[in-house]
Formats: structure tokens, sequence, C-alpha cells
């Protein structure tokens, strides 16, 4: 099998993988500030981080979804990596 053939179905396989981690996910950190009494997700929006409080019952939830979206991202980040691979070897 061929380098490029690998690389296509290298590129399959993360696609489906990024596509079962659309649905859910949250961008941000939860966590735990000492000085305040429950839990917060940390954000950024319009360039600027924003902290909003999570309710004690779906903390556990909301850390999951910034789990998810952490393995979202180096899902990307390994897809890029693949099309660029692609990219150079359809070029030679």
């Amino acid at each position: 099998m061929q380098r490029i053939d690998i690389l296509k179905r290298r590129r399959d396989r993360l696609r489906e993988d990024i596509i079962a981690h659309l649905d859910v996910f949250l961008i941000g950190t939860v966590a735990k500030s000492p000085s305040m009494s429950g839990h917060s997700l940390t954000t950024k929006a319009k360039g600027k981080t924003v902290s909003l409080y999570v309710r004690k019952g779906i903390v556990r939830e909301a850390e999951e979804m910034t789990k998810r979206y952490t393995r979202l991202w180096l899902l990307l980040q390994k897809l890029s990596r693949v099309n660029w691979e692609m990219l150079t070897l359809e070029r030679e």
C-alpha cells in the first residue's frame, strides 16, 4: 500500500472521530477557586477572559464537555498534519 493511501485512510478515520466529538463540547476550563464556594467555567469571549458560574449539579458534565473539546482540538491538529503530508506528497 502506498503512503498516500495510508494517509487517506488515516484522514477518513480522523474525520469520523472529529464528527463524533462535534455534538457536545465546551471551550474553556472548569475550576474551583479557593475564594469561591462553587465552580466556574473560564473561557474567552471577544478576546477577554470570562468566568461563568457552573451549578453544583452540572459540574461533572461540564468537565466532561471541556475534555471533549481538548480531544477535538488534538484531533484537528492531527488532521492538519495528515493534510499537510498529503499535500506535499501529491506535489512530488
